[in-house]
């Protein structure tokens, strides 16, 4: 199984193209060591003709473009997308989506709740149905492991399975209070774990800390891309740019006493990495005592482009 980074950003990107917080100024002026980022997104493949999008960013235009083997190419006019699977309805998971309309057969794998959102709450959406032939939706169910297939390889004998972890956050703000209240609430966000030949990634971008089932999808996984948005949970209240708590918005923080880098995971065997970074993250700077205590603690931060092979 390879998986690539596309995009390691939270909403916005970095530098967010409205922001002059320090870390947004200072790496417009070119005074701070940190990378760029795209928005979150993330690319898995069990064979080279093939490729799953975890999520559909608002950059994945520009994502995929600059990805050789996610590109259409003379030799090989078809693309190898074929499939997405979605952790939840959030503007910054499914805007990518539009992007993928160019009557292209598309496969959508999603909680049967996500799914109606698309479909119904917001008819922007329905410009997939254009699709020739329509687009395809699956429904995940929760806590179990269920086979993915792609066009390319119309199969389970390939291995590849996934399964979607509730996570306890809550749906858009954009979501009628009539419609979210007809939904399970455990469908409004996932991780998702892909498993191929015994080998198990964990993607799980968005992660309120609520519940401790996630806590053991880490420990069983090989690799866990998981929530690095916000360092403080007053982050975004000390930059000024909101009156929420990062907790307020279905994140937990890195730091503090119940924040993820104090999480008690097995050590050992999980590779762990953090990704969907908020431009206010003093992380991003590669210099700051906080990127330093994120790699003493055992984690790796995600980049664009970053790859891994298991």
């Amino acid at each position: 199984m390879r998986i690539r980074v596309l995009g390691s950003a939270a909403g916005g990107g970095f530098p967010q193209w409205n922001c002059s917080c320090p870390n947004c100024s200072s790496l417009r002026g070119g005074s701070v060591k940190a990378r760029p980022r795209t928005q979150a997104q993330v690319a898995v493949s069990s064979g080279p003709s093939s490729w799953f999008l975890l999520n559909a960013s608002p950059d994945l235009r520009q994502q995929i473009l600059a990805t050789p083997e996610l590109s259409v190419t003379s030799s090989s006019p078809g693309s190898p997308i074929s499939t997405i699977l979605l952790t939840s309805a959030e503007v910054d998971c499914v805007m990518g989506l539009l992007h993928l309309r160019e009557f292209h057969p598309l496969h959508i794998y999603s909680t049967l709740s996500v799914r109606r959102i698309l479909t119904e709450e917001n008819s922007l959406f329905r410009v997939l149905t254009r699709s020739n032939p329509p687009v395809r939706w699956d429904t995940l169910p929760l806590d179990r492991l269920i086979p993915l297939v792609a066009p390319s390889s119309p199969s389970a004998k390939d291995g590849f399975f996934c399964k979607a972890v509730p996570l306890l956050g809550g749906f858009p703000d954009y979501v009628s209070d009539l419609l979210k209240g007809s939904f399970p609430p455990e469908e409004a966000v996932i991780g998702l774990q892909l498993v191929h030949k015994e080998k198990r990634f964990l993607y799980a971008p968005s992660v309120s800390g609520l519940g401790e089932d996630w806590q053991r999808s880490v420990d069983e996984s090989d690799l866990a891309l998981l929530d690095g948005t916000f360092w403080k949970d007053d982050e975004l209240i000390q930059a000024k740019r909101s009156r929420r708590t990062a907790r307020d918005m279905g994140h937990l923080p890195l730091s503090g006493e119940r924040g993820l880098l104090k999480r008690p995971f097995r050590l050992g065997k999980t590779k762990r990495v953090i990704i969907h970074i908020n431009n206010t993250n003093p992380v991003l700077n590669e210099e700051s005592p906080e990127h330093r205590a994120v790699r003493e603690a055992g984690w790796e931060i995600a980049y664009d482009g970053m790859e891994f092979n298991l």
